[in-house]
């Protein structure tokens, strides 16, 4: 009897893991939400522009051109802004502008002087002013806030970018307004969408530091969805996102492993998705089954997702069911399919259609964290859906995320955490999708920047990239009365296989009974299943 489970789990590994080269449908990544088109950019003969409504003060208390309601970006030749790249091909000619401004708003618009030199002139004057001549050497002995101040324009000097941001993220957390906006408009200069990855990164997270002053981080959020492409273009970034760098192939490959390994001798299978998408996550496993010893079973998916996503779909939810009973007809396999159009915060009992006799598996694939948790609502969805799954006796619940703190970390440290995750992920690009390759920024801009500029400029219900680490949600599906569902062996190894097709730089580590996978010291993805 061992012998022919053993049997039936290597077939089925076999069709689960055909390929580990084979194309995957251009409609795997995690969906976004769909268009708000009540923010929109209007073009100028300066660049683009876009107004936000905005019923806040603006942060700046002198007067400026740049009042904060509205915010005005600059593009060069080359480079420049992520929001204006595609709006405006015109050279800067305004004498206002700095010839070196590759990302926004004219110089003038500064909250302080129209030459930053200038206020360096002016800070050394004071100082020799207050402390003497021989201020170098009573400097010795300065504050730590003098010292402080010498090592951000230091930074400065040596257009040390990763070193700058973190200076003005922590300018605008302690709300110092002159030192913020001097270091946007140093940053503005040293950032660019086509240059290196952490002056791409860094084109974006000051776009969200920007947004955050402001207190318009929702309607920039928007706003950069204002230009949102055409679906089919933008399943087309997705998929390229999907194709140069491996974290979701890992986390889907690792959850349908986990699937399979539960199911192998069960007759009739239910699989409750909480992310659908395109649903092609589901196309291996289904042909997997279909190669079973003895008959596949009869399979049942629930897919729930936000109605918002019916835009990258190009429609709703019987899209992916009549492609995946399609599919289930070819491969002669009993097949339906259970809409739910809904988001997470709505799903009750009798939305999923739990029936007697099923072996039921649930996927929680980069979807919990847009679950608010206790943090944000009393409601605490994060945890009511975990214990609503629980209460269902599933065989096998599949969890994938990003492996980053940024849900309840105050402000400076969540930029910190988020500047060191993301440089990882855009070096991953850099080495994969080449600069010149001409839907690279769009690639960025669609799929990853929104993301950044949200976790960045929001807060409360707004901020809805909430990432937990793998300690924390383990704590979570523990308290919920999960147990851990061990990996199987074969999917490790099928992994470890599929990254031999891409840079070495990538790892993959098993502990504490999770998968991660990383870019050279830094964890991205996690992967784990519980019962």
């Amino acid at each position: 009897m061992q012998a022919s489970q053993q049997h039936r789990s290597s077939v089925m590994a076999s069709r689960l893991f055909p390929r580990v080269k084979e194309e995957v449908e251009p409609c795997s990544f995690p969906q976004f939400p769909a268009i708000d088109r009540s923010f929109c950019y209007t073009d100028s003969s300066h660049g683009s522009h876009f107004s936000v409504k905005n019923s806040h003060e603006p942060y700046c208390t002198l007067e400026s051109s740049s009042a904060c309601g509205s915010y005005r970006v600059y593009n060069s030749s080359s480079n420049g802004s992520p929001m204006s790249q595609q709006e405006s091909q015109s050279n800067m000619s305004d004498l206002h502008h700095s010839p070196d401004n590759t990302y926004s708003s004219p110089i003038s618009g500064s909250c302080i002087t129209d030459d930053v030199s200038d206020l360096k002139g002016k800070l050394r004057e004071l100082e020799t002013v207050m402390l003497g001549p021989d201020c170098d050497i009573i400097n010795s002995t300065i504050s730590p806030e003098m010292d402080s101040w010498r090592l951000v324009t230091d930074a400065v000097s040596r257009r040390d970018l990763k070193q700058v941001l973190v200076s003005c993220a922590k300018a605008v957390s302690d709300n110092d307004l002159l030192t913020a906006q001097w270091l946007m408009d140093e940053l503005r200069r040293m950032v660019s969408v086509s240059g290196e990855p952490i002056q791409r990164l860094g084109a974006y997270m000051l776009e969200g530091l920007v947004a955050r002053l402001a207190s318009s981080g929702s309607s920039i959020y928007k706003a950069l969805r204002c230009k949102e492409p055409a679906s089919a273009e933008l399943l087309s970034y997705m998929h390229i996102l999907y194709e140069v760098c491996p974290y979701f192939k890992f986390g889907y490959m690792s959850a349908n492993g986990a699937i399979a390994e539960a199911m192998k001798d069960e007759d009739r299978v239910h699989i409750i998705d909480f992310q659908i998408g395109q649903g092609s996550q589901w196309i291996t496993l289904i042909q997997a089954f279909a190669a079973r010893p003895g008959g596949p079973p009869h399979i049942r998916i629930t897919g729930i997702d936000d109605s918002t996503s019916a835009y990258a779909r190009g429609g709703g939810l019987n899209i992916v069911a009549k492609r995946l009973s399609k599919l289930a007809a070819l491969f002669k396999v009993p097949f339906e399919f259970n809409a739910a159009a809904m988001s997470g915060c709505e799903v009750q009992q009798e939305h999923l259609q739990v029936q007697p006799g099923e072996a039921l598996a649930v996927n929680f694939a980069f979807m919990l964290h847009h679950m608010p948790d206790e943090s944000v609502s009393t409601e605490n969805h994060r945890d009511r859906l975990l214990r609503l799954v629980k209460s269902l006796s599933p065989k096998v619940v599949t969890l994938v995320e990003q492996e980053s703190n940024t849900n309840t970390a105050p402000f400076f440290p969540r930029f910190r955490e988020t500047l060191n995750y993301y440089t990882a992920m855009f070096e991953s690009i850099d080495v994969t999708l080449p600069r010149e390759h001409k839907e690279r920024i769009n690639v960025e801009q669609h799929c990853l920047a929104r993301d950044v500029v949200n976790i960045i400029a929001c807060e409360g219900p707004e901020r809805v990239e909430r990432h937990e680490l793998m300690g924390k949600w383990r704590s979570r599906f523990r308290m919920a009365g999960f147990t851990p569902y061990p990996l199987s062996s074969l999917v490790n190894a099928t992994i470890k296989t599929l990254l031999e097709n891409y840079c070495d730089r990538y790892r993959l580590e098993e502990r504490d009974g999770g998968l991660y996978l990383g870019w050279m010291n830094r964890d991205l993805v996690a992967s784990c299943a519980w019962r």
